[in-house]
């Protein structure tokens, strides 16, 4: 099997003097109350199996602020890269951006909505963020969005705008799957695998929902992939806004993808996430065994 790739997972430091807490939307998730390090992150890791991960600002915590994932990343090159956030209506953004490139940063972040920001800001395709769209898109640089499904009519108008940005939504859009095949509720969603830019973020949150109601976990991963393609869905672990141990969540994930061909889990655990992020085959991961 092929290593495998975390590419949600977060960091959040217990120094909040060096590190200072700026939650965007003021108020701060419960889970980033509770202290996971960098360290910690590598020591988890290896317990349970993930040979990289592709860090994500821990936005609630921190906002647009990635001091501490930048150092995250500095700190194990050869097992994290990193997911920056930045205000992307200001007019310095693209300069701010590529400072927190030359810090090791390989995507950008936009948080739309979140626990902390409940409903879909309207903000997403504002006309003060296409300079840096058109940035993302000129350069590769994938951007990762945390969006509910009512966001996926201001993504279309991005996309229809720039058709070469990467997009990677977070949670699949957090999209609703009970009413099972062929999951008219996630119309929209499915509806986006037209824009081949497009690349989904599947999760704990997205396993659970294909769960309940008419819907089937194999069921859903098999409408899923016969629309977008394995090619353009990769695993996060959401570790620990998941409040699971990392472990357990590559548990699940395992018995989730039990179903799938080897060539789509491999897509799905890795594949995907190195097409997105090429620094991933340039890092010499190795699991470790901690004393």
């Amino acid at each position: 099997m092929d290593e495998l790739i975390d590419i949600h997972p977060h960091v959040i430091s217990p120094d909040t003097d060096r590190y200072p807490l700026s939650p965007l939307g003021g108020n701060q998730s419960t889970w980033s109350k509770h202290p996971v390090s960098y360290d910690d992150l590598v020591r988890a890791m290896d317990e349970a199996g993930v040979a990289k991960a592709v860090v994500v600002q821990a936005s609630t915590a921190y906002g647009h602020d990635n001091t501490y994932l930048a150092e995250a990343v500095a700190a194990h090159p050869d097992r994290l890269t990193g997911v920056c956030s930045v205000d992307v209506l200001a007019q310095d953004a693209i300069a701010v951006l590529k400072g927190w490139q030359d810090r090791g940063m390989v995507g950008l972040r936009l948080f739309t909505t979140g626990s902390t920001m409940p409903g879909q800001a309207g903000w997403l395709d504002d006309p003060r963020s296409f300079p840096v769209w058109d940035y993302a898109a000129e350069t590769g640089l994938p951007i990762c969005v945390q969006m509910q499904p009512e966001g996926i009519v201001l993504l279309r108008n991005l996309l229809d705008r720039f058709p070469r940005a990467k997009v990677v939504i977070d949670h699949l859009a957090r999209p609703v799957l009970s009413d099972g095949p062929p999951y008219a509720a996630a119309a929209g969603l499915f509806g986006l695998a037209a824009y081949p830019g497009v690349h989904l973020k599947l999760t704990l949150r997205n396993i659970l929902a294909a769960g309940q109601g008419n819907s089937t976990v194999p069921a859903f991963l098999s409408h899923l992939i016969g629309a977008f393609g394995a090619n353009r869905i990769a695993w996060g672990s959401n570790y620990p806004a998941a409040e699971k141990p990392l472990a357990e969540l590559v548990a699940a994930a395992g018995e989730a993808f039990v179903t799938l061909s080897d060539d789509d889990r491999r897509w799905l655990t890795s594949g995907t996430a190195r097409a997105l992020y090429p620094v991933l085959n340039h890092m010499q991961a190795g699991v470790r065994t901690h004393a």
